[in-house]
């Protein structure tokens, strides 16, 4: 499929524009370019700065039914061209049709929701004389925005992600900038398109394709951005927080996540479920299931159906219906994976099914005898890699799954309920899905994790929580 080269523009505070400079996107399943979008300056980003000054004040005042009503037509914008938001998700990503028209549809539900969390910017009152002396006073807090957010936003999900962004700010009141992944800013773009059709005042946001290291600086240590909001891995995470200054901060860092499938569990859906959890979107999802410890009983046959599962899953075209798995975002990645792997198995990891790589593909993979040492048992894969591991009991497993510097989300599959409270407890880590594979979440809950998973909460009424700050009101009658 020859694929016409677009030349986009990008938003900046309400205005279409394009630069001498540009960036080429490219399809990583050929590397094929399909569009160029421009390379921004410092310049851009701080006019993207001074605007949003102004579309902050303008977002502030902006009524809630205002603001329900310009999210909720960008969602129906959305809905009526879904299918052309998702070939946008598949061709300049890593996911196959079928997963970009769910990111499709879940980025319309973020929206949704997002409008109807407007509505619930609610305050309490305050009973000042719970205190002595203070019998005259009365009052309340309410929420107020806090005014101009910067949004850095990863390739994995170049629509959903930014919806995450884009929705509780403006909910709030609050100006944002967003500065999407380098390889992926066609998604961000058409989401900007539709918030300008439904009609949201220029200068509330702001688009900005271009290179972190000529913008993201710029964007992360202004004084006037008083909050970022980034999704991408530890290490530049923690080059932000160094950079960011007195602000907040809310960032999801990613995860190594276990899955524990004890002796009790039905065997059938936990390999179903942590197949679909290891692999999908080529294993490049902050959720997906990296290891799975299984008890000592059904450790043998959970292995063999698992192999067995996973030697079913179609790589192919991304646009075809029946592949399963596309490839990763580019061959750099690919062949980072592939020395993770090559290094384990040197260590003494045996090599179960895949292994091998054509491009910026690689097969879906499945290790044992992993040394607990061993870096791919210790970091984030972010490929389609899974490694499974014998414990002789569930507490072996916790603390084996809580032995590494992240916690976002983990899985637990058992028919007990004593053990998936005990998993409740002890499992250090933002949420437990029991019989389910860590790679669950609806965009309505609380998402983030611990140690090095980040910092705060989304989920859009969680979001909404970061980006405003409650003001107190006293009343001395």
């Amino acid at each position: 499929m020859k694929v016409r080269v677009a030349q986009r523009k990008m938003f900046l505070a309400g205005k279409w524009v394009d630069r001498d400079q540009t960036i080429t996107v490219t399809n990583p399943e050929n590397n094929e370019a399909i569009a160029t979008v421009p390379a921004a300056t410092q310049d851009d980003m701080l006019d993207a700065i001074k605007s949003a000054k102004r579309g902050a004040l303008i977002s502030a005042k902006l009524p809630v039914y205002k603001r329900i009503e310009i999210i909720q037509r960008a969602a129906t914008f959305i809905e009526e061209e879904r299918e052309e938001f998702a070939v946008t998700i598949a061709l300049e990503g890593s996911k196959t049709i079928r997963e970009a028209r769910k990111e499709v549809e879940r980025c319309i539900q973020t929206l949704r929701i997002s409008a109807e969390e407007a509505r619930r910017l609610e305050g309490k009152t305050i009973p000042f004389d719970q205190s002595s002396g203070n019998e005259n006073r009365l009052g309340y807090y309410s929420l107020f925005p806090i005014g101009i957010i910067g949004a850095i936003t990863p390739f994995n999900d170049p629509l959903n992600l930014v919806a995450h962004k884009i929705g509780p700010a403006i909910a709030s009141g609050n100006a944002i900038i967003v500065k999407p992944a380098t390889v992926t800013p066609l998604s961000a773009l058409k989401l900007a398109n539709v918030f300008s059709k439904a009609g949201l005042p220029n200068g509330i946001l702001s688009v900005i394709t271009g290179r972190g290291g000529e913008v993201g600086d710029t964007l992360v240590t202004h004084p006037d951005v008083r909050m970022i909001s980034f999704t991408g891995g530890l290490e530049t995470g923690t080059e932000i927080a160094k950079k960011a200054g007195l602000k907040k901060l809310s960032m999801e860092l990613g995860s190594n996540s276990p899955v524990i499938v004890l002796n009790d569990a039905d065997l059938n859906q936990a390999v179903e479920s942590t197949v679909s959890g290891a692999f999908w979107a080529a294993g490049q999802n902050c959720l997906g299931v990296q290891r799975i410890y299984i008890e000592r009983d059904i450790f043998k046959e959970f292995k063999i159906q698992f192999i067995k599962r996973t030697t079913l899953y179609q790589t192919g075209g991304k646009l075809m219906e029946s592949t399963d798995m596309g490839p990763l975002i580019n061959e750099r990645e690919a062949i980072r994976v592939e020395n993770l792997v090559n290094e384990a198995i040197k260590q003494g990891a045996i090599l179960e099914c895949g292994g091998q790589r054509e491009g910026a593909y690689y097969e879906p993979t499945v290790l044992t005898n992993v040394p607990a040492d061993a870096t791919i048992a210790k970091e984030e894969i972010f490929g389609p890699v899974v490694l499974l591991f014998e414990v002789k009991s569930l507490q072996d497993a916790i603390e084996r799954s809580n032995d590494v510097n992240y916690g976002l989300q983990a899985g637990i599959f058992t028919n007990h309920l004593q053990s998936a409270f005990e998993a409740i407890q002890q499992l250090n880590v933002g949420g437990v899905m029991v019989n389910d594979s860590s790679d669950f979440r609806i965009d309505s809950m609380p998402f983030g994790g611990v140690k090095g998973s980040g910092l705060g909460r989304e989920g859009v009424r969680h979001s909404i929580q970061e980006m405003t700050e409650p003001k107190v009101v006293c009343f001395n009658l």
